[in-house]
């Protein structure tokens, strides 16, 4: 059995995350920010970025800060749905059927370039995000908690790319967007990157582990149990609700995204040092929880409104409550 943190031990544990994922993952602190809100929330994480920001650095530095297992994944268009979950062979020695595990069983599972191969693969996910169980020839195999799955994607390459279904990407509590970093943080990165390392080698012998998988559940069970005030819960369901029938937005987003907002707003509310969830904390993760469950009309792309004015407009429209 897990045993309980305090509040105070908790705020200090996850600073201590994001304080060692930061030594490898320069800059980009809203990037950290958001990957660890949904670590804390037990959610899973969509990355998203052009090649070469460090997605796969970040998801390597992740495994490392706390003490559970990890796996990754490469998505190419010939995998098969039995080389992400596992599947039974038959052992001629024993004249039995074992089963072999895939690499889904692990604590934290890096999902690389996950738009790369077929719908049908994609697939296999579903049931692994959702329940946190494998089906494999009828036994339900369950995975070790924690688990998180942080999928990466290219948005730039179309050709030999299968864009994911929307029954997946509303599995992604967040959809986390990786942009270019800023010119100082460009140059320590380039600095660490190029001191006396050998190749292209993503290192990440700097990150201590500072974290056991027992005080990682023991914090996604606060982080479940912080307080949120009916004002702060109703903000986060008009909030959602607006995306219905807001200016360039076609299709809104379903009651899911309230759900999100108010468990990512938790995890952020743990890593701000906060008591309880506050208006903030829910507009903080607002853009991350919502942009892969809205869908902009066709007259807002024509005319070159991106997906982030659309929902900064919304936030800034849309009052929030005085606490």
């Amino acid at each position: 059995m897990t045993s309980p943190l305090s509040l105070s031990d908790a705020h200090r544990l996850a600073r201590a995350l994001h304080d060692e994922v930061s030594r490898v993952f320069i800059g980009q602190r809203q990037v950290v920010d958001e990957t660890l809100c949904a670590l804390f929330a037990g959610g899973h994480v969509l990355l998203e970025g052009v090649p070469g920001l460090g997605k796969t650095l970040l998801v390597k530095a992740l495994a490392k800060a706390f003490e559970g297992s990890f796996s990754r994944i490469q998505f190419t268009p010939d995998l098969m749905p039995a080389d992400v979950t596992g599947h039974t062979l038959y052992d001629a020695r024993s004249g039995q059927f074992l089963t072999r595990r895939g690499p889904v069983f692990a604590n934290l599972l890096l999902a690389d370039e996950i738009n790369r191969t077929p719908a049908k693969t994609q697939a296999a996910l579903l049931e692994v995000m959702q329940e946190g169980q494998v089906t494999i020839d009828g036994k339900a195999e369950p995975l070790p908690p924690p688990f998180l799955v942080l999928a990466t994607q290219n948005p730039i390459e179309q050709e030999g790319t299968y864009a994911l279904p929307e029954a997946q990407l509303d599995r992604f509590l967040l959809k986390v967007l990786i942009d270019y970093p800023a010119h100082a943080d460009e140059r320590a990165l380039v600095a660490w990157a190029t001191g006396g390392r050998v190749a292209d080698r993503l290192e990440v012998d700097a990150v201590n582990t500072v974290a056991s998988t027992d005080q990682l559940l023991a914090m996604q069970q606060l982080v479940a149990h912080l307080p949120v005030d009916d004002a702060v819960l109703d903000y986060a369901v008009r909030l959602t609700r607006a995306t219905r029938d807001w200016p360039g937005i076609a299709i809104g987003s379903g009651p899911r995204g309230a759900i999100a907002l108010v468990r990512a707003a938790r995890g952020r509310a743990l890593l701000a040092g906060h008591d309880y969830v506050l208006p903030d904390d829910i507009k903080a993760v607002a853009p991350a929880a919502l942009r892969h469950r809205v869908l902009r009309s066709a007259e807002a792309e024509i005319e070159g409104v991106e997906m982030a004015a659309l929902l900064d407009d919304l936030l800034t429209r849309v009052d929030a409550p005085r606490t």
